[in-house]
């Protein structure tokens, strides 16, 4: 009896005293390190059915081996670790669980960052440096990185210790998605950049204008479409048309391509010249004009010494009617206040000669006397003006 309650006095409290240990290593933990866990009892007290567990969570079971391999480091391996096992007192066993360890897995090395420099938007013909950014941490500085460049799928550098990748002499053909790769030596960790799109500038070429309507020269009314396209140029391009030199409306395209303007000719002020303009974040280009007559009409795009005074020659002519018109009514009673003694003096030199006439026979006059006095009254009847009047 007072043996019995001797073992009861030594008999440790369930859940009080420590008589398990959980040990995790290496310490510090990185990323790709063999992370290791191992429950073992005070003084190295028999123990069995092992259990752990991550974040109160069952984790895994073992009947008597103590350690559990977690295989290579990451970031998710992190959180709070625990285990339980029986723990042999002879005479009895008791199931004891250890206090909570907290893994931390340190972060060998961050995400790389790709960048382009001068720019991710060169120009065509220029020099491209891409840059693949990371650094070990402290502690294990000793270590070296090896990086590796892609773009769109395919290797463009296998793993190598420069972090720099070299482009000279860009092409169009060069624009596309970039990501780089970093691993370290011997190691299993391989970490890649965000992707990078490279777009190369290319300058705009010489657009060409083409204008559409209808078999004939339009008429006031009728639709005319003008249609801008560049063979090259690298997108967004900024469409603009113009008459003459006045700009009429503008079209951007964002992914390259053509432009139109569709518009209805409202006036003979629609017909000129017409040309269009393309422009990116490179160059500018204008294209060949092209001549919009319009139908019963011609445009004079200049002047010149043979043609401008053909609007000023209705002008002209109506001048001239006006100014013949105020000298007909300014001369108009001048005439009026001479015609009554002009007619007396015609009816009676007529009367005159017409009794002289009756009183000769025809055998006494002569032929030239006839055509004489007949001559004389028809003076005043060939007076133009009078006949007008």
């Amino acid at each position: 009896m007072l043996l019995w309650t001797a073992v009861l006095l030594f008999v440790p409290c369930v859940g009080k005293t420590a008589w398990l240990y959980l040990q995790a290593w290496p310490n510090p933990v990185f990323e790709g390190d063999a992370l290791t866990l191992r429950c073992q009892g005070r003084k190295n007290t028999s123990l069995s059915q092992v259990k752990f567990y991550r974040d109160g969570k069952f984790l895994h079971f073992s009947k008597e081996n103590q350690t559990l391999s977690m295989g290579a480091a990451t970031v998710q391996s992190r959180g709070q670790y625990s285990c339980s096992g029986q723990v042999m007192y002879i005479p009895q066993t008791f199931t004891q669980t250890s206090e909570t360890v907290i893994v931390q897995v340190q972060e060998l090395f961050p995400s790389p960052v790709l960048s382009a420099i001068p720019s991710p938007e060169p120009r065509v013909g220029s020099l491209v440096i891409l840059r693949c950014q990371t650094k070990l941490h402290p502690l294990r500085s000793a270590s070296r990185l090896l990086f590796s460049f892609h773009k769109d799928g395919h290797t463009l550098q296998d793993r190598g210790p420069h972090p720099e990748l070299c482009i000279p002499g860009v092409k169009e053909g060069d624009s596309g998605l970039y990501w780089c790769e970093a691993a370290p030596e011997g190691g299993q960790v391989r970490k890649q950049s965000p992707q990078l799109e490279v777009r190369v500038q290319a300058p705009v070429s010489r657009p060409v204008l083409t204008l559409h309507h209808g078999p004939a020269d339009p008429a006031v009314g009728d639709m005319v479409q003008l249609l801008c396209e560049t063979q090259r140029g690298s997108p967004p391009i900024l469409y603009s048309f113009y008459l003459d030199e006045k700009i009429v409306g503008n079209h951007s395209a964002p992914y390259g391509g053509t432009a139109f303007l569709l518009f209805p000719v409202k006036s003979e002020q629609d017909a000129g010249n017409y040309s269009c303009e393309a422009e990116n974040s490179v160059s500018r280009e204008r294209s060949e004009p092209k001549k919009l007559s319009l139908k019963g009409s011609q445009v004079l795009s200049t002047p010149t010494s043979s043609n401008w005074l053909v609007p000023w020659l209705p002008a002209s002519l109506l001048g001239l009617m006006v100014i013949a018109a105020a000298l007909l009514v300014y001369l108009r009673p001048w005439r009026k206040a001479a015609r009554p003694a002009e007619f007396t003096a015609a009816r009676k030199d007529t009367s005159i000669i017409y009794a002289e006439v009756r009183r000769l026979q025809p055998s006494e006059v002569s032929s030239e006397e006839v055509n004489i006095r007949s001559r004389t009254p028809q003076e005043p009847l060939g007076d133009c003006e009078e006949v007008l009047c």
